[in-house]
């Protein structure tokens, strides 16, 4: 994790032992791609989750990894079926311009 992560996330033992499992997680889900996505919403929002929003995020990340990386990127939308606010919300940040790009990545690359 790169100094400014730090200091705009919570570290590791600022967080319960739930959150913490949960960051790992959605940080360590097999594809590169998912881990970026799916791991960076979940470090950048963690801390501020409620239990509610936890046990949503929970299911979200039983999904398939394939199936999270088409619909967060927008190859496929989100079946009905397994729309929750949660994924929504995941879905909305991960459409943003620059999502799933490290925060180190985005500071280093030129503005044009």
């Amino acid at each position: 994790m790169s100094q400014s992560d730090q200091h705009s996330h919570p570290s590791a033992p600022d967080l319960s032992p739930r959150r913490r499992r949960l960051v790992f997680r959605a940080t360590h889900r097999g594809t590169k791609e998912t881990d970026l996505m799916v791991g960076g919403f979940v470090t950048r929002n963690i801390a501020a989750f409620s239990e509610a929003e936890l046990d949503e995020l929970e299911g979200v990340l039983e999904l398939l990894d394939v199936d999270l990386a088409d619909w967060l990127s927008g190859r496929r939308p989100i079946p009905p079926e397994v729309m929750t606010p949660m994924l929504a919300r995941m879905a909305e940040e991960c459409s943003r311009s620059g999502a799933g790009v490290p925060e180190a990545v985005r500071e280093a690359a030129p503005r044009g």
